[in-house]
Protein backbone atom coordinates (compact mmCIF):
# COMPACT_ATOMS: atom_id res chain seq x y z
CA UNK A 1 0.00 0.00 0.00
CA UNK A 2 1.45 3.04 -1.29
CA UNK A 3 2.82 5.73 1.73
CA UNK A 4 3.21 8.31 -0.35
CA UNK A 5 2.05 12.11 0.52
CA UNK A 6 1.15 15.21 -1.05
CA UNK A 7 1.69 18.26 0.91
CA UNK A 8 0.06 21.90 -0.51
CA UNK A 9 3.40 24.47 0.42
CA UNK A 10 2.68 27.48 2.01
CA UNK A 11 2.99 31.01 -0.12
CA UNK A 12 5.94 32.61 1.79
CA UNK A 13 9.21 32.00 1.67
CA UNK A 14 10.17 31.26 5.77
CA UNK A 15 7.64 29.46 6.07
CA UNK A 16 8.43 27.32 2.87
CA UNK A 17 11.54 26.74 4.45
CA UNK A 18 9.83 25.96 8.11
CA UNK A 19 8.11 23.51 5.93
CA UNK A 20 10.74 21.48 5.80
CA UNK A 21 10.71 20.52 9.30
CA UNK A 22 7.58 18.85 8.30
CA UNK A 23 9.14 16.87 5.37
CA UNK A 24 11.90 15.77 7.64
CA UNK A 25 9.11 14.52 10.53
CA UNK A 26 7.21 12.63 7.95
CA UNK A 27 10.61 11.38 6.31
CA UNK A 28 10.95 9.71 9.82
CA UNK A 29 7.49 8.15 10.29
CA UNK A 30 7.11 6.83 6.70
CA UNK A 31 10.61 6.28 5.31
CA UNK A 32 9.52 4.65 2.26
CA UNK A 33 6.93 7.13 1.28
CA UNK A 34 7.62 9.80 -1.27
CA UNK A 35 6.46 13.23 -0.28
CA UNK A 36 6.10 15.54 -3.32
CA UNK A 37 5.10 19.55 -2.65
CA UNK A 38 2.33 21.41 -4.11
CA UNK A 39 3.83 25.09 -4.07
CA UNK A 40 4.19 28.59 -5.92
CA UNK A 41 6.38 28.05 -9.52
CA UNK A 42 9.00 30.02 -7.26
CA UNK A 43 9.53 27.35 -4.88
CA UNK A 44 10.66 24.75 -7.02
CA UNK A 45 14.41 25.51 -7.10
CA UNK A 46 14.46 25.67 -3.12
CA UNK A 47 12.28 22.42 -2.55
CA UNK A 48 15.26 20.92 -4.71
CA UNK A 49 17.67 21.84 -1.87
CA UNK A 50 15.53 19.42 0.58
CA UNK A 51 16.37 16.21 0.01
CA UNK A 52 12.99 14.91 2.00
CA UNK A 53 11.13 16.12 -1.04
CA UNK A 54 11.31 13.62 -4.65
CA UNK A 55 9.02 16.28 -6.21
CA UNK A 56 7.92 20.19 -6.53
CA UNK A 57 4.56 20.45 -8.28
CA UNK A 58 4.08 23.62 -9.52
CA UNK A 59 0.51 25.85 -8.58
CA UNK A 60 0.07 27.27 -11.84
CA UNK A 61 -2.17 30.27 -10.38
CA UNK A 62 -1.20 34.04 -8.58
CA UNK A 63 -0.74 34.36 -5.10
CA UNK A 64 -4.38 34.63 -4.10
CA UNK A 65 -6.12 33.89 -7.21
CA UNK A 66 -9.04 31.28 -7.29
CA UNK A 67 -8.81 29.79 -10.02
CA UNK A 68 -11.50 26.38 -9.31
CA UNK A 69 -11.27 24.85 -12.74
CA UNK A 70 -7.62 24.90 -12.79
CA UNK A 71 -6.97 23.21 -9.31
CA UNK A 72 -9.78 21.04 -10.15
CA UNK A 73 -8.25 20.04 -13.13
CA UNK A 74 -4.92 19.54 -12.01
CA UNK A 75 -6.59 17.52 -8.79
CA UNK A 76 -7.70 15.36 -11.28
CA UNK A 77 -4.18 14.96 -13.07
CA UNK A 78 -2.79 13.87 -9.85
CA UNK A 79 -5.26 11.14 -9.19
CA UNK A 80 -2.88 8.78 -10.81
CA UNK A 81 -0.08 8.94 -8.20
CA UNK A 82 -1.99 7.30 -5.88
CA UNK A 83 -1.31 9.44 -2.46
CA UNK A 84 -2.14 8.12 0.56
CA UNK A 85 -2.18 11.12 2.12
CA UNK A 86 -2.59 15.37 2.00
CA UNK A 87 -1.44 17.41 4.16
CA UNK A 88 -2.77 21.14 3.64
CA UNK A 89 -0.37 23.85 5.38
CA UNK A 90 -2.13 26.85 4.10
CA UNK A 91 -5.64 27.87 6.13
CA UNK A 92 -7.48 29.04 2.99
CA UNK A 93 -10.48 26.63 1.28
CA UNK A 94 -9.03 27.11 -2.26
CA UNK A 95 -6.11 25.47 -0.64
CA UNK A 96 -7.73 22.35 0.21
CA UNK A 97 -9.76 21.96 -3.41
CA UNK A 98 -7.06 20.26 -5.29
CA UNK A 99 -6.25 17.14 -2.67
CA UNK A 100 -10.15 16.82 -2.49
CA UNK A 101 -10.52 16.27 -6.68
CA UNK A 102 -7.25 14.04 -6.28
CA UNK A 103 -9.15 11.53 -3.97
CA UNK A 104 -6.61 11.32 -1.72
CA UNK A 105 -8.14 9.59 0.94
CA UNK A 106 -6.60 11.16 3.93
CA UNK A 107 -6.64 15.03 3.99
CA UNK A 108 -5.25 17.16 7.02
CA UNK A 109 -5.33 20.18 8.27
CA UNK A 110 -6.52 23.11 10.59
CA UNK A 111 -10.30 24.12 10.59
CA UNK A 112 -10.01 27.44 8.98
CA UNK A 113 -12.69 28.73 6.31
CA UNK A 114 -15.73 26.08 6.55
CA UNK A 115 -13.26 23.37 5.27
CA UNK A 116 -15.93 20.43 6.14
CA UNK A 117 -16.05 17.86 3.02
CA UNK A 118 -12.74 19.10 1.59
CA UNK A 119 -11.14 18.01 4.60
CA UNK A 120 -11.88 14.85 6.19
CA UNK A 121 -8.98 15.36 9.06
CA UNK A 122 -9.81 18.36 10.45
CA UNK A 123 -7.63 19.29 13.34
CA UNK A 124 -8.67 22.57 16.36
CA UNK A 125 -5.47 24.89 16.06
CA UNK A 126 -4.65 25.32 19.95
CA UNK A 127 -2.00 28.02 19.63
CA UNK A 128 -1.38 27.42 23.57
CA UNK A 129 0.14 24.03 22.95
CA UNK A 130 1.48 24.77 19.29
CA UNK A 131 2.79 28.79 19.66
CA UNK A 132 5.00 28.68 17.31
CA UNK A 133 4.53 28.08 13.25
CA UNK A 134 6.91 25.44 13.08
CA UNK A 135 5.52 23.63 15.53
CA UNK A 136 2.06 23.91 13.82
CA UNK A 137 3.37 22.51 10.99
CA UNK A 138 4.71 19.40 12.88
CA UNK A 139 1.76 18.66 14.73
CA UNK A 140 0.09 17.94 11.08
CA UNK A 141 2.55 15.16 10.54
CA UNK A 142 1.31 12.84 13.76
CA UNK A 143 -1.81 10.85 13.16
CA UNK A 144 -3.92 12.95 15.86
CA UNK A 145 -3.49 16.13 17.42
CA UNK A 146 -0.40 15.97 20.04
CA UNK A 147 -0.87 16.05 23.69
CA UNK A 148 1.81 18.28 23.83
CA UNK A 149 4.27 20.79 21.06
CA UNK A 150 6.42 18.20 19.13
CA UNK A 151 9.96 18.42 19.17
CA UNK A 152 11.41 21.43 16.99
CA UNK A 153 13.47 20.10 14.07
CA UNK A 154 15.77 22.35 12.23
CA UNK A 155 15.54 22.92 8.58
CA UNK A 156 18.39 22.20 6.77
CA UNK A 157 18.99 22.85 3.25
CA UNK A 158 22.06 21.63 0.50
CA UNK A 159 24.51 24.46 -0.90
CA UNK A 160 26.03 23.80 -3.91
CA UNK A 161 29.79 24.93 -4.33
CA UNK A 162 30.05 24.26 -8.01
CA UNK A 163 27.05 27.23 -8.33
CA UNK A 164 28.65 29.45 -5.66
CA UNK A 165 32.08 29.22 -7.59
CA UNK A 166 29.96 30.37 -10.71
CA UNK A 167 27.97 33.05 -8.93
CA UNK A 168 31.39 34.45 -7.51
CA UNK A 169 32.83 34.95 -11.13
CA UNK A 170 29.20 36.23 -12.66
CA UNK A 171 28.80 38.79 -9.57
CA UNK A 172 32.52 39.71 -8.90
CA UNK A 173 32.99 38.56 -5.74
CA UNK A 174 36.36 37.96 -3.64
CA UNK A 175 36.54 34.77 -2.84
CA UNK A 176 39.13 35.02 -0.56
CA UNK A 177 37.76 38.06 1.61
CA UNK A 178 35.48 37.14 4.16
CA UNK A 179 31.66 37.99 3.79
CA UNK A 180 29.00 39.48 5.89
CA UNK A 181 25.84 39.23 4.43
CA UNK A 182 22.66 42.29 4.94
CA UNK A 183 19.33 41.22 3.94
CA UNK A 184 17.58 44.95 4.38
CA UNK A 185 13.82 44.29 3.29
CA UNK A 186 10.82 42.23 4.32
CA UNK A 187 8.06 41.58 2.19
CA UNK A 188 5.29 41.99 4.66
CA UNK A 189 6.00 45.90 5.44
CA UNK A 190 8.02 48.45 6.62
CA UNK A 191 7.42 47.52 10.38
CA UNK A 192 9.47 44.59 10.28
CA UNK A 193 12.72 46.94 8.59
CA UNK A 194 15.68 47.67 10.57
CA UNK A 195 15.75 51.44 9.37
CA UNK A 196 17.71 51.70 6.38
CA UNK A 197 20.39 54.79 7.52
CA UNK A 198 21.12 52.14 10.30
CA UNK A 199 21.84 49.47 7.72
CA UNK A 200 24.21 51.49 5.81
CA UNK A 201 26.11 52.83 9.01
CA UNK A 202 26.57 48.87 9.81
CA UNK A 203 28.36 48.19 6.59
CA UNK A 204 30.73 51.05 6.20
CA UNK A 205 31.44 49.76 9.78
CA UNK A 206 31.64 46.08 8.16
CA UNK A 207 33.93 47.32 5.53
CA UNK A 208 36.51 49.09 7.66
CA UNK A 209 37.15 45.84 9.60
CA UNK A 210 38.26 43.68 6.29
CA UNK A 211 34.65 42.39 5.09
CA UNK A 212 33.33 42.14 2.51
CA UNK A 213 29.29 43.21 2.30
CA UNK A 214 26.86 41.31 0.22
CA UNK A 215 23.15 43.28 0.21
CA UNK A 216 20.76 40.28 -0.80
CA UNK A 217 17.11 40.98 -1.88
CA UNK A 218 14.95 40.97 -4.56
CA UNK A 219 14.44 43.08 -7.04
CA UNK A 220 11.61 45.37 -5.20
CA UNK A 221 14.22 45.98 -3.09
CA UNK A 222 16.98 47.97 -5.24
CA UNK A 223 16.42 50.78 -3.66
CA UNK A 224 17.56 49.79 -0.36
CA UNK A 225 19.96 48.24 -2.13
CA UNK A 226 21.53 51.27 -4.06
CA UNK A 227 21.54 52.95 -0.61
CA UNK A 228 23.38 50.75 1.46
CA UNK A 229 26.13 50.25 -0.79
CA UNK A 230 26.55 53.73 -2.28
CA UNK A 231 29.80 53.33 -3.75
CA UNK A 232 30.91 51.99 -0.91
CA UNK A 233 34.46 50.38 -1.34
CA UNK A 234 33.52 46.20 -0.78
CA UNK A 235 29.66 46.96 -0.47
CA UNK A 236 28.32 44.29 -3.10
CA UNK A 237 24.63 45.25 -4.16
CA UNK A 238 23.30 42.41 -5.34
CA UNK A 239 19.52 42.88 -4.64
CA UNK A 240 17.59 41.63 -8.20
CA UNK A 241 20.51 40.45 -9.58
CA UNK A 242 20.53 36.87 -7.96
CA UNK A 243 17.51 33.81 -7.94
CA UNK A 244 16.72 32.91 -4.94
CA UNK A 245 18.56 29.32 -5.25
CA UNK A 246 21.53 31.63 -5.94
CA UNK A 247 20.87 32.93 -1.94
CA UNK A 248 20.79 30.08 -0.68
CA UNK A 249 24.39 29.72 -2.01
CA UNK A 250 25.49 32.71 -1.19
CA UNK A 251 24.20 32.42 2.82
CA UNK A 252 26.15 29.04 3.06
CA UNK A 253 29.42 31.07 2.11
CA UNK A 254 29.10 34.13 4.33
CA UNK A 255 30.86 34.02 7.49
CA UNK A 256 27.34 36.23 9.13
CA UNK A 257 24.55 37.44 8.13
CA UNK A 258 22.41 40.38 10.10
CA UNK A 259 18.55 40.07 8.81
CA UNK A 260 15.30 41.35 9.55
CA UNK A 261 12.28 38.91 10.26
CA UNK A 262 11.82 37.91 6.92
CA UNK A 263 12.22 34.83 4.33
CA UNK A 264 16.02 35.24 3.72
CA UNK A 265 16.40 35.32 7.51
CA UNK A 266 14.71 31.58 7.89
CA UNK A 267 17.18 30.91 4.63
CA UNK A 268 20.49 31.73 6.64
CA UNK A 269 19.40 29.86 9.82
CA UNK A 270 18.65 26.51 7.02
CA UNK A 271 21.98 26.85 6.15
CA UNK A 272 24.02 27.46 9.28
CA UNK A 273 24.93 30.66 8.87
CA UNK A 274 25.83 33.10 12.22
CA UNK A 275 23.11 34.96 11.98
CA UNK A 276 21.39 38.39 14.12
CA UNK A 277 17.42 38.75 13.56
CA UNK A 278 15.66 42.18 14.06
CA UNK A 279 12.65 41.62 15.78
CA UNK A 280 10.32 44.63 15.56
CA UNK A 281 6.38 44.75 14.58
CA UNK A 282 6.77 40.77 15.04
CA UNK A 283 7.54 38.38 17.36
CA UNK A 284 10.21 36.30 17.80
CA UNK A 285 8.06 33.29 19.59
CA UNK A 286 5.89 32.67 16.63
CA UNK A 287 8.89 32.84 14.25
CA UNK A 288 12.53 32.22 15.36
CA UNK A 289 15.15 31.29 13.32
CA UNK A 290 15.73 27.65 13.61
CA UNK A 291 19.49 27.69 14.69
CA UNK A 292 21.68 27.31 17.68
CA UNK A 293 24.06 30.21 15.31
CA UNK A 294 21.33 32.60 15.48
CA UNK A 295 20.88 35.59 17.65
CA UNK A 296 17.85 37.30 18.48
CA UNK A 297 17.73 41.59 19.10
CA UNK A 298 13.94 42.29 20.17
CA UNK A 299 13.34 45.50 22.51
CA UNK A 300 10.24 43.92 23.52
CA UNK A 301 8.19 47.31 23.82
CA UNK A 302 5.12 47.48 25.56
CA UNK A 303 3.41 48.53 22.08
CA UNK A 304 5.13 45.41 20.02
CA UNK A 305 4.49 43.29 18.76
CA UNK A 306 1.72 45.03 17.17
CA UNK A 307 1.62 42.61 13.70
CA UNK A 308 1.22 45.54 11.41
CA UNK A 309 2.47 46.30 8.40
CA UNK A 310 2.88 50.23 9.25
CA UNK A 311 4.19 51.69 12.65
CA UNK A 312 0.61 52.09 14.02
CA UNK A 313 2.36 54.71 16.31
CA UNK A 314 4.54 56.28 13.14
CA UNK A 315 7.52 56.56 15.56
CA UNK A 316 9.07 52.62 14.42
CA UNK A 317 10.92 52.74 18.19
CA UNK A 318 11.02 48.49 18.68
CA UNK A 319 13.32 48.86 15.51
CA UNK A 320 14.99 52.35 16.07
CA UNK A 321 16.12 51.79 19.41
CA UNK A 322 18.53 48.99 18.20
CA UNK A 323 21.28 50.87 16.70
CA UNK A 324 24.20 49.46 14.34
CA UNK A 325 26.81 49.66 17.48
CA UNK A 326 24.42 46.98 19.05
CA UNK A 327 24.48 44.76 16.33
CA UNK A 328 28.20 45.12 15.32
CA UNK A 329 28.75 44.14 19.06
CA UNK A 330 26.30 41.19 18.68
CA UNK A 331 28.40 39.80 15.35
CA UNK A 332 31.40 40.15 16.93
CA UNK A 333 30.32 37.86 19.93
Amino acid sequence: MSQDILVVGPSWVGDMVLAQALFMRLKQRFPQGAIDVLAPGWSLPLLARMPEVRAGIELPLAHGEFGFFRRRALGRALRQRRYARAIVLPNSWKSALVPYFARIPRRSGYARELRYGLLNDLRPLDRQRLPTTVQQFLALAEDAPPAQAPEILEPRLRTDPARLATLRQRLGLDAQRPAVALMPGAEYGPAKRWPLEYYAELAGALAARGFQVWVLGSAKEKALGDAIACNRAFVHDLTGRTELVDVVDLLGAAQAAVTNDSGLMHVAAAVGTRLVALYGSSSPKMTPPLSDRARILYLGLACSPCFARQCPLGHFNCLRGISPAQVLAALER
